[in-house]
């Protein structure tokens, strides 16, 4: 995996952060992206028998991640764009753009 910089350069191979549901909540799995160099942010579950590896801070940056869900359900609703019926790539980009353009003009 490529993440593209914004001053130019050779892409970055490993992202700074992963942003992932409760279902993600594990000491292993944070243990091993922190190896790597990732800080993993994501809620604790309820039931956890061990104390939390984070505060609250880090979980600021999860509140902003319902609005790419969010989008992605509104794109569900468009069954053109969801099957996928286009084979060519050019009509479907245009599905996606007109889709784009009614969700927006639907929240003005």
């Amino acid at each position: 995996m490529s993440v593209p910089r914004k001053r130019g350069g050779a892409p970055r191979r490993k992202p700074k952060r992963l942003i992932a549901d409760k279902g993600y909540d594990a000491d292993w799995l944070r243990i091993l992206l922190w190896s790597r160099g990732i800080e993993l942010i994501c809620p604790h579950r309820r039931g956890r028998k061990r104390p939390s590896l984070q505060d609250g801070r880090p979980l600021r940056r999860y509140k902003r991640r319902w609005k790419i869900e969010r989008t992605i359900a509104w794109l569900g609703y468009y069954r053109r764009l969801l099957i996928r019926w286009e084979r060519n790539l050019n009509i479907y980009r245009a599905f996606m753009h007109v889709a784009c353009l009614m969700i927006a003009v639907r929240w003005l």
